[in-house]
């Protein structure tokens, strides 16, 4: 059976008395059913953290009256605020180089409706996923990057994402830096896979890093993407154990398996409205 037609509330403001009471009294107020509520207080940031999803039918009004009546409760607690519709699929743009197992993963869970989204195009540097794309019936668009045409290929990658009107874009293994200025047009909509736990082994080739460091856990990091290479605020994380007989192409291997489920759990999270940024930091309503 489907579930209910939900909105999502997600909200942050400074840390005060009154919000919990102040948003669940508005809900109350217009006999509106919330379905799942969390909260959460940062005393070291002062700062204050809400989620509410409602049953969508149990208010007499929709998104836009909502808007209007909540609006003067939002401005008193000078709140950061949001509210979703779960009938209006996200959309997802996938952006990958060659290596396949991300993608293969989030189209399999796409086709299963694990993921219920829209993907509106694949987006690549490389055309070795041309004939998959379009197998599955997703317009694929190559954009070549070469150190001389790095602007107008990002440029290009802008314009592809706001065509399809498109909410996140995910990097799934897409092995380019993306330019500051286009990290700074989306801010908390770009979604990448990191092969390691970070803050450990930025960079390029990770699993050789933890290698030649003799680490004993290896891990990967779902992370919002800023213009800071593989510092963006933290979505989600997981490790796995290794030792001292394992090569870098082990490591490498038994990467891709956590890689796979830390981006799906990320995104997951992101597309459920479970994620409040704020600063370097995340809080994350699982």
């Amino acid at each position: 059976m489907p579930l209910s037609r939900r909105y999502t509330l997600t909200l942050s403001c400074p840390d005060q008395i009154g919000v919990v009471a102040a948003v669940s009294g508005f809900v109350a107020e217009h006999r509106g059913w919330i379905t799942e509520a969390n909260h959460h207080a940062d005393a070291a940031a002062e700062r204050f953290f809400m989620r509410q999803e409602i049953l969508a039918e149990s208010l007499p009004f929709g998104l836009e009256e909502f808007n209007a009546r909540f609006s003067p409760i939002a401005d008193r607690f000078g709140m950061k605020w949001k509210i979703t519709d779960s009938n209006q699929k996200k959309r997802v743009v996938i952006l990958v180089s060659k290596q396949e197992h991300c993608l293969y993963d989030l189209l399999s869970r796409w086709l299963s409706k694990d993921l219920d989204i829209d993907i509106p195009c694949i987006i690549s540097n490389h055309e070795t996923f041309k004939g998959f794309s379009e197998w599955h019936g997703i317009p694929f668009h190559h954009v070549p990057v070469t150190p001389e045409n790095k602007r107008e290929a990002y440029a290009e990658i802008a314009r592809l994402f706001t065509a399809a009107k498109a909410d996140v874009m995910v990097l799934a293994r897409y092995m380019q830096i993306l330019s500051p200025e286009l990290c700074a047009q989306y801010p908390g909509q770009i979604i990448n896979i990191h092969h390691s736990f970070l803050p450990s082994f930025v960079g390029a080739k990770p699993y050789h890093q933890a290698f030649e460091r003799g680490v004993k856990l290896i891990g990967a990091t779902c992370h919002y993407v800023t213009s800071e290479l593989d510092q963006g605020p933290i979505i989600e994380q997981d490790v796995i154990r290794v030792d001292h007989s394992d090569q870098p192409e082990d490591l490498v291997r038994y990467g891709k398996d956590i890689e796979k489920a830390v981006l799906a759990r990320g995104l997951r999270y992101h597309l459920e409205d479970r994620v409040l940024a704020h600063g370097n930091k995340t809080v994350v309503f699982r």
